[in-house]
């Protein structure tokens, strides 16, 4: 398994690539989720509130990258296992529609499949990055319920933000869930933001 950037998700069509900037490389998110993951890797404590100020901002490059997801997720060869089909059911749906486009010409339609077979290494690298994200994301929540922390305050900026924000729907899907709030504030005239954990409480009680 090799990780390293790429860039967004590509736009493929009969004149060319684009790249969809509102869908970046999940590999841009896997420093500040690694450093997160870092952070938390602690055994339970009496103290359930975290304060992450003095976060160690080490570059890690891909190979890195690689051996701390080891570390921290269960599961990493299964989960990278399902690049090889992820990849290619995508270009197979892809593959269909363009096949049955009927506004497109017999020239059309060949350069757009010709297009699709050429972005199959980039497809299958951005699908990578995404599974390694997901894993990184999936451990965090893990740890956040097996030292049972009720609240993490993290430094602003490096993406932490977004990745607490992307952390809140894997949380909220979480066995159990957690119904999570963010809020952000100035502490020490320094911008943070606080992950508040709830656990929802299960039907009926």
């Amino acid at each position: 398994m090799e990780l390293k950037y790429v860039g967004a998700r590509p736009i493929v069509s009969q004149h060319g690539v684009s790249f969809d900037q509102t869908k970046p490389d999940s590999y841009t998110f896997l420093q500040a989720a690694i450093e997160l993951l870092e952070a938390l890797s602690f055994e339970e404590r009496e103290d359930k509130k975290i304060y992450l100020y003095n976060l160690s901002a080490k570059e890690y490059n891909g190979r890195q990258f690689v051996d701390l997801l080891e570390k921290h997720c269960a599961d990493t060869d299964e989960i990278f296992a399902s690049r090889e089909e992820e990849t290619t059911e995508m270009i197979e749906k892809y593959t269909r529609n363009v096949k049955e486009n009927d506004k497109l010409t017999a020239d059309e339609r060949k350069a757009w499949l010709g297009n699709v077979a050429i972005m199959r290494d980039y497809y299958l690298q951005y699908t990578i990055n995404e599974n390694a994200y997901q894993c990184a994301l999936k451990a965090l929540a893990d740890k956040i319920h097996t030292t049972h922390i009720e609240e993490v305050t993290f430094p602003l900026g490096r993406n932490y933000g977004l990745v607490a924000s992307h952390l809140i729907l894997v949380l909220s899907e979480h066995k159990p869930p957690y119904d999570v709030t963010i809020t952000f504030e100035e502490r020490d005239g320094n911008p943070v933001g606080v992950l508040n954990m709830n656990r929802s409480k299960p039907l009926g009680s």
